[in-house]
């Protein structure tokens, strides 16, 4: 016990070895690329779900054009996605290793996953109160601002918190190519190292943000769900 307790994991804040510190770096990528996929990823879903249902030929070939942009970034692993953007990345950011560097990635791999979540989250609001709240007036800005983000509210929430918890997975991957964080911790000080005592730990404070990630998202979600109180 005292073999684990004086492991340079646990009693020291350096970023090469720290637990505290690598999580601590998980926690900024995961903030910071999904603060940057929430700004762009859903009005990225709010575009693909309207110009889905225009009756305009050119606005639904847009849709289908950007449609195939956001499954073909679906569908890339993480792990080679971000090794194909080094270039990219070390244009944009400077480098190509350390948490902005990876958020990079991870922002790029994000927006797509988040933009087809949240279409699918507009396509569950009632068409009625749609077409209700058209027959009032209202123009297409006032619809999405009054009725189907509102009504949606729940899911979003619920598929932020989905997009989150997959960002947590991905920062993992990204530590194999120096991303920093609890990912790059397990791989040089637990797997590449044989110190299992490293590897557990990082694995019981991913499971442990997971389950909080979770169970915030999951109260937040139900608390703006006016379904909630009649059930």
């Amino acid at each position: 016990m005292t073999e684990i307790l004086t492991n340079p994991v646990f009693t020291t804040w350096d970023s090469n070895f720290s637990l505290w510190s690598n999580t601590l770096i998980t926690l900024y990528m995961t903030a910071g690329t999904m603060l940057l996929s929430t700004l762009v990823g859903v009005p990225l879903g709010v575009a693909l779900f309207e110009t889905s249902r225009s009756p305009h030929g050119l606005t639904r070939w847009i849709n289908r054009v950007v449609g195939f942009a956001v499954n073909v970034g679906r569908s890339f692993p993480f792990i080679i996605l971000i090794i194909a953007l080094i270039p990219v990345t070390r244009f944009v950011v400077g480098r190509v290793t350390g948490p902005n560097a990876a958020m990079f990635a991870l922002t790029i791999s994000a927006i797509p996953f988040l933009a087809r979540l949240i279409e699918i989250n507009l396509q569950e609001v009632a068409a009625g109160k749609i077409e209700a709240v058209r027959m009032m007036g209202a123009t297409r800005f006032q619809v999405i601002r009054q009725v189907l983000l509102p009504e949606a509210l729940p899911g979003i929430i619920g598929s932020l918190t989905t997009t989150a918890i997959a960002v947590i997975g991905y920062t993992a991957m990204a530590g194999a190519v120096g991303g920093k964080g609890l990912g790059d911790l397990a791989i040089r000080m637990g797997y590449q190292s044989y110190d299992n005592v490293v590897m557990i730990a990082t694995v019981v404070v991913l499971v442990l943000i997971v389950i909080a990630l979770q169970s915030a998202g999951t109260a937040l979600a139900r608390a703006v769900d006016h379904r909630a109180v009649s059930r």
